[in-house]
């Protein structure tokens, strides 16, 4: 027993070196106090979490381990309920993603941490530089087309024009971001937002990876064997997989009523494989337009299959429920760990897949009037 206690005496000290936080995030937001609370989902090196804090005066702070760079997404909720600050305000909730590092970070703002300024952060000026180098993330691009929504005429709300006026905006906006992205990951080949670039460019903009796999391979050597860089590179050598024209791989998942479903069992129809999860909300902002696509073409030989990244099943079913969305959907639950993400090379989501009746892959990566102009042309 003795010894059993002086063995454990011996390791406590090493055991609390191991659990020190490397990184810390302080921050000052107006005066907000309960229920008000601001979560953080985080991942680095293939390792993810979450966590939430509670405003006191204005106050909060996150503290945790990372194993390289982290990329999250941080939600400040005003009701403490986080679903419903991301999705319940039309796309405007205040809802930011940043990256950052081993580093003693502080937050602060009047009003909202959408508006926030960071300070003692290395990685996320050097985010902020990014951004400003090759253009607004897609994230920011609908965020500000939600706003100058909001802000419309009653008359422009119901202005058909006007909406495709902003559509027309915003594929500008994601042209030239895709674009510079690829210029900035050529001349600055030790930069971790390089490897950002080329794997937004993959995930995002369905760029070739004949493109992309030259300047991947002048990136920096701890880049390519980082966590993220093998991913990409792993990704970037299964795209013939998922190239036009190709087989599209069939998978096996389960619904959410525990119902296994393949993709197969819908050949003679086109099928819209659609990449997404719960958390996403560039993923969620697309699916109004899926929902009106689907009613105009389900009855004319079109199908959309949903494949959920997701790891919780209540949350899961609960997004599908208040998307309204009733068309299939699977999940094995495995979160970014999926077979079907795996198979199909995704680096990210939202993500899909056009396939014909026979099988073959026909589009990819078609988000909003370019999906509309795709099935117009197939099935009208």
């Amino acid at each position: 027993m003795k010894l059993k206690l002086l063995i454990a005496i011996a390791i406590a000290p090493f055991m609390a070196i191991a659990q020190k936080p490397d990184f810390t995030i302080t921050g000052k937001i107006g005066n907000l106090n309960a229920p008000a609370k601001i979560y953080i989902d985080y991942s680095s090196e293939g390792k993810g979490k979450s966590d939430s804090a509670t405003f006191v005066n204005g106050t909060f702070k996150f503290t945790g381990n990372i194993a390289g760079i982290a990329s999250s997404r941080m939600t400040l909720s005003r009701e403490g309920i986080r679903d419903k600050e991301i999705y319940g305000t039309k796309g405007l909730g205040d809802v930011i993603y940043v990256s950052f590092g081993k580093e003693n970070i502080q937050i602060n703002s009047a009003d909202s941490l959408y508006n926030a300024r960071w300070t003692g952060s290395k990685v996320y000026n050097e985010l902020q530089a990014f951004d400003k180098e090759v253009g607004p993330t897609v994230m920011t691009v609908h965020h500000n087309a939600n706003v100058a929504i909001s802000r419309a005429t009653p008359e422009q709300q119901k202005d058909s024009l006007y909406f495709k006026s902003l559509d027309k905006q915003v594929q500008a906006f994601r042209k030239s971001r895709g674009e510079k992205m690829l210029a900035f990951a050529k001349v600055n080949p030790d930069s971790y937002f390089a490897l950002q670039a080329l794997s937004e460019s993959v995930s995002g903009y369905g760029i070739k990876s004949d493109v992309i796999l030259p300047l991947f391979n002048k990136l920096s050597e701890p880049l390519r064997l980082s966590y993220t860089g093998q991913g990409l590179y792993k990704i970037l050598n299964s795209t013939t997989v998922t190239a036009l024209g190709s087989k599209a791989p069939d998978f096996t998942q389960k619904d959410v009523n525990g119902k296994a479903v393949s993709l197969s069992d819908f050949k003679g129809k086109y099928v819209l494989v659609e990449f997404w999860a719960s958390w996403c909300s560039p993923c969620r902002a697309e699916s109004p337009n899926l929902l009106k696509q689907y009613a105009v073409y389900k009855d004319k030989g079109f199908e959309i299959l949903g494949v959920s990244v997701d790891h919780d099943k209540a949350k899961w079913i609960e997004a599908i429920k208040k998307d309204g969305l009733t068309w299939p959907q699977v999940s094995d639950l495995k979160g970014w760990e999926s077979d079907a993400r795996k198979v199909y090379g995704i680096s990210g989501v939202p993500a899909n897949f056009l396939i014909a009746p026979d099988g073959k892959i026909i589009g990819s990566h078609l988000m909003g009037e370019v999906l509309n102009k795709k099935l117009a042309e197939l099935l009208n």
